[in-house]
C-alpha cells in the first residue's frame, strides 16, 4: 500500500451542533481518501465567540493508486472545510 498522508483541521460550529453531524460533513468532504477521520479536541471559551466550540479533527489520507502530495492533502483539507461550512455552517478556526 502507499503511505497515508494526514492532515488535520479544527472547525468552529454553533455550540449545539452534535458532533456527529460534523464528523458526517468532514468524512463527506474528505471522500474516498478517508482512511480515518477521528475527533481529538473539543474546545469552547476564548477567543471563541459564546455559543460555539472548536471541534479539531484528525484525517489519515491514503490513495489506492499513488503516493498523496502535499498539494493532495491541501486539497482535500479544503474540501472538508467547504462541505462543512455547506452542511452545519462550519468555519476553519483560526
Amino acid at each position: 500500500t502507499f503511505p497515508a498522508a494526514k492532515e488535520d483541521v479544527a472547525l468552529v460550529v454553533d455550540a449545539a451542533e452534535p458532533a456527529a453531524q460534523v464528523e458526517a460533513a468532514v468524512r463527506a468532504g474528505a471522500g474516498e481518501m478517508a482512511e480515518d477521520v477521528r475527533l481529538f479536541d473539543v474546545y469552547s471559551g476564548a477567543p471563541l465567540a459564546e455559543g460555539t466550540k472548536s471541534l479539531a479533527y484528525a484525517l489519515r489520507l491514503r490513495a489506492p493508486d499513488r503516493t498523496l502530495t502535499a498539494q493532495d492533502a491541501a486539497a482535500v483539507r479544503e474540501n472538508v472545510v467547504r462541505v462543512a461550512a455547506e452542511r452545519v455552517g462550519a468555519v476553519l478556526r483560526a
